[in-house]
């Protein structure tokens, strides 16, 4: 069977496509040099994500940009449009109808298209065929945007860029250096035993969005949830630590902030407050894959992971909330309390240490 150059590429390579934009570009360009009136496209898939139901990519013939449209998943950053979002948008293009296509399965991606004027029975038809043979390809990118989307939900972005790129064997890693944030909740054991099982996950949520949106807005991964606790890295860029510390920092600081104001709600609703504990630290740590030979964790260990879990346990005996190591104070022009060296459980060599003014 003789196949237009359209549906060949869809065939042969549009798999290859580096995103869902890049497929839906491409084919609104190969359909014009088939002679099809298009204004322009739009592209609708459904994505596993903690926030974010579905995206849609919007595509405009007369330059080739593509841009994105997010709607959002229940109890994610605001409500979900409405599922025309693609529909609305091409009809502001051009005057004339927007045809759209189911591609794949019932609830597979949506295509749509439009023109300068109405389409014609046999240009709708061309639309169609395109649709079907595009079920593979997108299929394909489908998946591929799933496991990115579950791996980064789960690990992080950079770690799982990391995963992604390395092969699954538990002998890879490498030494990377970061300013490191270990926090938790305190008395959360009390918590646990006096609140019922749905108040304490809500709690847990209220922290964990407290301290993790702090060390994202500012640049940092979240390695681990560790029960109520939170081990997250700065990564040092360029052998620069300097914005590495003053990133962490500055992400304790919001995280404090936030937990202020979160406590400010619970008392108001009757609840008791959230007090936690955070160090800060700079160093080594190996970033890899460790586990056993057939089950893998992502994670990062070492001396200096160590040292930041220790020193977090000083918070509550030296009555601060956020304690920071000598070796991160010396990497910042920030204003700092120094209490001293001290002898860390399990550490050989003391620790100077300092704390962030409180509030």
């Amino acid at each position: 069977m003789q196949l237009s150059p359209t549906l060949a590429w869809l065939v042969d390579a549009a798999s290859d496509s580096a995103g869902a934009d890049r497929l839906l570009a491409e084919l609104g360009a190969h359909l014009i040099a088939d002679g099809l009136p298009l204004a322009a496209g739009a592209l609708t898939l459904e994505v596993p994500h903690p926030l974010i139901a579905k995206r849609t990519w919007l595509w405009r013939a007369e330059n080739g940009r593509v841009i994105e449209a997010l709607g959002f998943a229940p109890g994610g950053l605001a409500p979900d449009p409405p599922n025309d979002a693609g529909r609305r948008w091409l009809r502001d293009i051009a005057s004339g109808e927007v045809h759209e296509e189911i591609v794949g399965r019932q609830d597979g991606p949506l295509l749509g298209w439009i023109g300068p004027r109405q389409f014609t029975a046999d240009e709708i038809e061309q639309l169609r065929r395109a649709a079907r043979f595009a079920a593979t390809p997108l299929a394909v990118l489908a998946a591929r945007a799933t496991l990115r989307a579950t791996l980064d939900a789960y690990l992080g972005k950079r770690s799982a860029e990391r995963v992604l790129a390395a092969p699954l064997r538990r002998d890879l890693g490498e030494t990377i250096q970061a300013a490191l944030l270990y926090a938790d909740l305190r008395n959360f054991t009390i918590l646990s035993e006096t609140t019922p099982p749905a108040d304490v996950i809500a709690a847990l949520d209220a922290w964990f969005d407290r301290i993790a949106g702090a060390v994202h807005a500012f640049g940092g991964e979240v390695l681990k949830f560790i029960g109520d606790g939170v081990l997250a890295i700065f990564p040092v860029i360029d052998a620069a630590p300097r914005h590495a510390c003053d990133s962490a920092l500055r992400a304790a600081g919001a995280a404090r902030a936030g937990m202020a104001h979160l406590n400010e709600e619970r008392r108001a609703r009757g609840l008791p407050p959230l007090s936690f504990g955070a160090a800060l630290h700079l160093g080594e740590m190996l970033w890899g894959n460790i586990g056993a030979a057939n089950r893998l964790d992502f994670t990062a260990i070492g001396p200096a992971v160590n040292l930041a879990s220790r020193l977090e346990g000083l918070c509550k005996p030296l009555g601060r909330t956020v304690l920071v190591s000598g070796a991160l104070a010396a990497e910042t022009d920030a204003q700092l309390v120094p209490l001293g060296t001290r002898a860390l459980r399990g550490i050989a060599s003391p620790c100077e240490v300092f704390a962030l003014p409180e509030a």
